[in-house]
């Protein structure tokens, strides 16, 4: 069996969603959130890299790249960051060229709101370049 027929027997290729923060329940809760309200049939890949690797609040490059190695579906990967230190561990590991799956992105958007716009976007089967728009739209989401 080639490449391309295992691909295609195992359904679409989506971008996969990784969501870091310096809480790993703040990730997994944001992560259910998102998935929750794709709804139903398909999700895109989502997973949560939050705190370190001890447990404590921080951000930890292993569980970043293990995060994004158990999404990438060959369709690419967005990366949305809580704070500060998580976009400077992403944009680390970016410029190390070799830590991440092929076409991963860090996304400029907000987390919460992001990853939501982000994993409905790439559950309707979107391209990352449309995934990562979708996700930086939620800056100009209104509240009031």
């Amino acid at each position: 069996m080639s490449d391309a027929t295992a691909s295609a027997d195992a359904g679409p290729q989506l971008v996969g969603i990784v969501l870091v923060s310096h809480s790993a329940a703040v990730a997994a809760s944001v992560a259910q959130l998102a998935t929750g309200l794709a709804g139903g049939g398909t999700t895109a890949p989502v997973a949560p890299a939050g705190g370190t690797m001890d447990g404590g609040l921080g951000t930890s490059a292993e569980l970043i790249c293990a995060a994004a190695a158990s999404v990438d579906r060959g369709a690419g990967v967005a990366v949305l960051t809580d704070l500060g230190s998580a976009v400077l561990t992403v944009k680390a590991l970016l410029a190390e060229g070799d830590e991440f799956p092929e076409n991963t992105r860090l996304v400029d958007a907000p987390f919460v709101e992001g990853a939501v716009a982000a994993v409905v976007t790439a559950s309707a089967g979107a391209d990352l370049a449309a995934v990562e728009a979708a996700a930086a739209e939620a800056y100009s989401y209104r509240k009031v």
